[in-house]
């Protein structure tokens, strides 16, 4: 009987105790009570090729098909998707530590934004940094979260609050794009606030941002998405429909900062406009939930962002699953909020939002990955997919939430490629690994 020849794969995964494959979930999110099957296999393997995946499967069944010369052993340990960060802002200049010993001593948000801090300090800062200073911070920043485990992060600018300024940050996105592993899926988020000499001309400002900013963010194809930080004090829901009708005018799909400090109407805009995803959410009513439910309009929720402000209150996620509403998590990195860790997202959903282990990571990968119209393509581990994977060093998935506060990672792989390997004694970032 003749021998069938076996089929030759760039890289092979294989033994995983847990192989979480998190399929059926590529053609619209997972919702509800689905989230908590993450498709395992155990003793999975998977095989690589061309930056594609190619085989999914039990490992004694792959390997009667493939064979590679380049194997991870995972015994003992779990396979997954890279994690997908759906809401942070990337490019910043300085720090705010400051004000973070004025919400201990009870300060507000909005107070400190009020006095010109906050956004607006950052804004200062980031208006006066130059492309290179910005592009250093977030190849450090891009660097940090690779490590732990995020190969698909959503960037928001939102900090220059000019035209020169705004296109400055996501020119600095673009440049990232081309040098890091991490793909970087650009938002542009000029109504983030009314800068300073707009104080008291908010209508001027919303006309800035949708008569000059959008069409020309749009002509040199700087962004994918538009956003809006609809909110008291902040733009009402008049100005935020107006900016986000121009973005879809001229391409933009539409997102939302929503209900996040109060319950101002956010989460019904975002159904109106069918927007592709609403962040925040801790205000929304069961009925502004439903509306986004009955629209697909997907909640990125921030439990760092609630965990930083020290308000105690965390988004319903448990409701939200409920009402039907897709759920995904994302780290809201940015200078009031510094943190690049989407395992530290997916603990704090557990433990402060009640969701299961399982739930969080369907949220922190398929559903991120919908969140930012890539869910076709990554999120889970399915024939035709980005090879974008994660080996972590624990024997089962529940130890995202319960094991916290170190990273888990032990390998990434971003298109087929070993980008991160903590038992190496070579950064692999930056000696081996080309752009995504």
């Amino acid at each position: 009987m003749r021998k069938v020849a076996k089929e030759e794969a760039d890289l092979l995964i294989e033994r995983a105790s847990e192989l979480l494959t998190i399929r059926g979930g590529s053609r619209k999110p997972i919702l509800g009570k689905r989230m908590r099957d993450l498709g395992i296999i155990m003793d999975g393997a998977v095989a690589i090729r061309n930056g594609r995946v190619v085989r999914v499967g039990k490992t004694d069944m792959i390997r009667e098909k493939i064979e590679s010369s380049n194997v991870i052993d995972a015994s003992k340990r779990v396979v997954m998707p890279g994690f997908v960060d759906p809401h942070t802002h990337l490019v910043f200049a300085g720090s705010r530590e400051e004000e973070f010993e004025m919400r201990l001593e009870g300060a507000s948000y909005l107070e400190i934004l009020q006095k010109g801090g906050g956004i607006l300090k950052t804004m200062r800062e980031t208006r006066k940094a130059g492309k290179e200073e910005l592009l250093e911070g977030c190849r450090k920043t891009l660097s940090i979260m690779l490590e732990h485990g995020t190969t698909t992060v959503e960037a928001k600018s939102g900090y220059g609050l000019t035209t020169e300024d705004e296109l400055k940050c996501l020119e600095v996105m673009k440049l990232a794009n081309t040098e890091h592993p991490i793909e970087i899926v650009p938002t542009f988020l000029g109504a983030h606030a009314v800068p300073s000499e707009y104080k008291d001309n908010t209508a001027g400002y919303v006309d800035l941002v949708a008569d000059e900013m959008i069409p020309e963010v749009a002509a040199r194809k700087l962004a994918e998405f538009c956003d809006v930080f609809c909110e008291r004090g902040v733009f009402n829901i008049e100005h935020s429909r107006e900016i986000l009708s121009q973005g879809i005018r001229h391409g933009l799909a539409a997102k939302l900062h929503a209900d996040e400090l109060t319950g101002f109407g956010g989460a019904e805009l975002a159904a109106e406009m069918q927007a592709i995803s609403a962040s925040h959410l801790l205000f929304s009513s069961d009925a502004s939930l439903q509306l986004m439910a009955d629209q697909g309009v997907i909640a990125v929720l921030l439990p760092a962002a609630s965990f930083t402000l020290m308000t105690r209150l965390y988004a319903n996620a448990k409701r939200m699953m409920e009402l039907g509403v897709p759920v995904s998590l994302g780290t809201d990195y940015n200078p009031s909020c510094w943190g690049e860790n989407q395992q530290m997202t997916i603990a704090l959903a557990c433990h402060q939002m009640r969701m299961t282990p399982a739930e969080a990571i369907a949220a922190a990968t398929i559903n991120a990955a919908h969140a930012i119209n890539r869910g076709h393509d990554i999120g889970s581990l399915e024939l035709g997919k980005r090879a974008d994977i994660l080996v972590l060093n624990v024997p089962n998935h529940r130890f995202l939430g319960y094991h916290f506060g170190v990273n888990l990672v032990a390998k990434v792989v971003k298109d087929g490629n070993l980008v991160f390997d903590r038992e190496s004694d070579r950064n692999l970032i930056s000696e081996e690994s080309p752009p995504h």
